[in-house]
């Protein structure tokens, strides 16, 4: 199985800003030299076992020990920091849904995992470009509004089911995940807003974030809401 990203984004960089440019060079500089990749290759294999297995503590081990160059290479492409921490999330769970492809045969885990981040958000910061907006929303936005309007009373019917669904999933998460989950992603709350709500570390509640919607993901492939 091959050990290599799980989007297909070009090499060449040459379309993007010089800022840009230098934030993936910067990236690439902070990668392991090889003697020292191999003698953390062993370390990498494991880690990356026991995060497949569902294990929380060797998943949070992993983002915290990636998510700072992660975060730093989004803020660098979308340049403000709720933008940037909700595509570093969206980039670690993507990571997590394709940490079965990470070949140790072929080449290290943190070459693997940061090349497989920059493609994420080459791509993101691509698709956006190509998206026109006004009054700062995305064209999809307007759409989605439009086709809300317009649908076929079926397709509201469909939609309704699958947003019942997925409550019905979020009340599956532990007590603690589905509490950051909601205030995240359906009230629409900001970090700090949750972190003053909770009076918890911002780093527990992106944790949380992080693990309730990875949680969330494999609830809805198990209530077939969503595919594998």
């Amino acid at each position: 199985m091959p050990s290599g990203p799980a989007v297909d984004v070009s090499d060449d960089v040459n379309d993007l800003p010089a800022e840009q440019r230098e934030a993936l060079e910067a990236l690439e500089e902070g990668l392991p030299a090889p003697a020292q990749a191999t003698r953390n290759r062993a370390a990498d294999i494991e880690l990356a076992a026991r995060c497949r297995a569902g294990d929380p503590a060797a998943w949070e081990h992993l983002v915290r020990q990636y998510s700072r160059r992660v975060y730093h290479l989004a803020y660098k492409f979308v340049g403000r920091h709720e933008q940037a921490e909700d595509l570093t999330q969206e980039v670690f769970l993507k990571i997590y849904r394709s940490l079965d492809q990470y070949n140790p045969e072929v080449g290290d885990f943190p070459n693997w995992l940061l090349r497989l981040a920059r493609n994420l958000i080459i791509d993101d910061y691509r698709r956006r470009q190509r998206q026109p907006t006004e009054g700062g929303e995305d064209l999809e936005v307007h759409v989605h509004h439009l086709q809300s309007r317009t649908d076929h009373p079926q397709q509201r019917i469909e939609r309704q089911e699958q947003s019942l669904q997925i409550m019905q999933a979020i009340e599956k998460l532990s007590p603690d995940l589905r509490q950051c989950v909601i205030m995240r992603d359906i009230e629409e709350m900001t970090y700090q807003e949750i972190v003053e709500k909770l009076q918890i570390p911002e780093g527990t509640v992106k944790s949380r974030i992080n693990r309730g919607r990875i949680e969330l993901a494999r609830i809805l492939r198990r209530m077939k809401v969503i595919g594998t």
